[in-house]
Order: structure tokens, then C-alpha cells, then sequence
């Protein structure tokens, strides 16, 4: 099999790049340098030269308060709509299957319970919007494909929000973090694993939800994160930090639809604790 990384540079790309070399899984690693993934003939000559059967797209533009006003907003277009459109075109026309990386944002967080993935799309702001568009030129242009919801990714390899609380507390004693935004964080490591588990098992195509079990807001997360550490952290609503883009105030994903594949998915406390450990904080 043939297999083709985009995105590889990235948090989650360099995480599957590792998972798939402790497995001795060959395949091609690019990035924006080596494909761009928003240049139409580029993408179509790749394909022609490499013919892959499998593409894990890791590619994506994640600014979202950018992606709310120029340049961000047609940079999130170009990459998030125009690029997975040509990925999925060039993938439909070679016969690969595709794996596409999508986000809670295209929920709009006022559901109380939690979305499945048949649940209505509403998203409120241009990076959910563009990765809804996403996920339906996925649906309307491939034949074999796997759409991942995600959200509140961390992982070693990469800007987050477990590096910036620890970050933070080496120089505050004190901290504020919101505390009315809830969702579910999902470590890269269980992402990956999901990601290659999907191609193993070969379930039906279609859309999925990973992310690790449990939720939490912000501030528990936070707290998570620096529980061993002296730094006290206060909750607060998110109008004390105002941002350009618009946050889902609940956008808990079920995973009932993962599970029933017999996937093991650690909870988001169990992952945080492997990672620190991993990364030897």
C-alpha cells in the first residue's frame, strides 16, 4: 500500500509520521513545501506520479481568530475548502481512500447534550464554516472515505494549550482560564491510533467522532495540567478574554459510534498524564 502523509510538519501529521515509523509502515511525508496542497496541477501531478492508495490529510489552515477577517480568511478558504477539494478530486480519480481531519467547530455549541455525527452542522465562525465545507466536498467527491471530528487537540509536537499553561505558570502565581466553554480534549496520540485502527478494521465509510472520554471546561483542564504545581488558577467567563472568532460553549461529540468498532479510548485525564510522562515534564 501506498501511503501519503499531507500535513506531515504539523501536530498531528508529525504524531501519525511517528506512530507509522514504530511500525515500520512506509510512506510519503509532505508538507507545504513539498505539496502544496491549494495548487490544483500540483496536487494532480503528485498523484499521477505516486498513485497513493491511502491519504491521511493532515493538512490544515488552524488560525481561527485569522481566519476571521484578511488574510487568515482566504488563507482558511484556500486550504480548508479549495485544498480538500483537490485532494479529494486527485484521491477519487486514483482510486485511494482518504482521511480527512475535521473539527467540533462546525457545531454551534448550544446543544446541552452531546453531538453525534448525524447531528445538524451550524458553524459560527469562518473555521468551522470552512471545514464544514470540507467535510461535504469529502462526502460529495469521494467513494472511499473516513471523516474524523475532532477537538481540543494537544500533543508533543506542536503549539497547544498544555504547553501554554505550563508555560505560564513557570512565571504566574496566578492564572485566569474560562470556565463556560465545554468540550473534550483529545491528545494526538489516541488521534493516530484512531486514524490507522480506521484502516485496519475497515468499518463502514463515513464520519466518525475521537476524541478522549470525559469533558471538561477549560479551567478544569487547566487545573488538570498544573495540578502539581503551586500556580493558582481562577475561573472566569469568557468575557474576560474576548476573541475575534466565536467558541462553541458546548461542543461535546459522542464517541458511542467509535466505541461499538471496539476502539480503547483513554480518558482525556489517562492521556494527559501519558503524554506528560512521555514528554518528561
Amino acid at each position: 500500500m501506498t501511503i501519503l502523509v499531507t500535513g506531515a510538519s504539523g501536530q498531528l501529521g508529525t504524531e501519525l509520521c511517528h506512530l507509522l515509523d514504530s511500525r515500520n509502515i512506509e510512506y510519503m511525508a509532505t508538507d507545504s513545501k513539498q505539496l502544496d496542497i491549494t495548487n490544483t496541477q500540483a496536487v494532480n501531478q503528485f498523484f499521477d506520479d505516486y498513485k497513493p492508495d491511502l491519504v491521511y490529510d493532515c493538512a490544515a489552515y488552524t488560525a481561527v481568530d485569522a481566519a476571521e477577517e484578511e488574510p487568515g480568511k482566504t488563507i482558511n478558504q484556500r486550504v480548508n475548502v479549495d485544498g480538500t477539494r483537490n485532494l479529494a478530486v486527485a484521491a477519487e480519480r486514483v482510486g485511494a481512500t482518504l482521511v480527512y481531519i475535521s473539527t467540533d467547530y462546525v457545531f454551534d455549541g448550544t446543544n446541552t447534550g452531546m453531538y453525534d455525527e448525524s447531528a445538524q452542522t451550524n458553524p459560527k465562525n469562518e473555521y468551522g464554516r470552512a471545514k464544514r465545507d470540507g467535510e461535504n466536498l469529502v462526502r460529495k467527491i469521494m467513494s472511499k472515505y473516513y471523516i474524523v471530528r475532532t477537538s481540543w487537540v494537544f500533543g508533543q509536537y506542536g503549539k497547544n494549550f498544555v504547553y501554554t499553561m505550563l508555560r505560564l505558570a513557570e512565571t504566574h502565581d496566578e492564572l485566569s482560564v474560562v470556565d463556560d466553554q465545554v468540550g473534550r480534549p483529545t491528545w494526538t496520540k489516541t488521534l493516530a491510533e484512531f486514524m490507522t485502527f480506521l484502516i485496519e478494521k475497515s468499518p463502514d465509510y463515513g464520519s466518525y467522532q475521537l476524541s478522549n472520554e470525559g469533558q471538561c471546561s477549560w479551567y478544569e483542564f487547566a487545573c488538570e495540567i498544573l495540578k502539581d504545581k503551586d500556580t493558582v488558577i481562577h475561573p472566569v467567563d469568557s468575557t474576560q478574554f474576548p476573541q475575534k472568532a466565536y467558541r462553541p460553549k458546548h461542543s461535546v461529540m459522542g464517541l458511542k459510534k467509535v466505541q461499538t468498532l471496539g476502539f480503547n479510548i483513554p480518558s482525556w485525564q489517562e492521556a494527559l498524564a501519558m503524554f506528560k510522562h512521555n514528554v518528561e515534564m
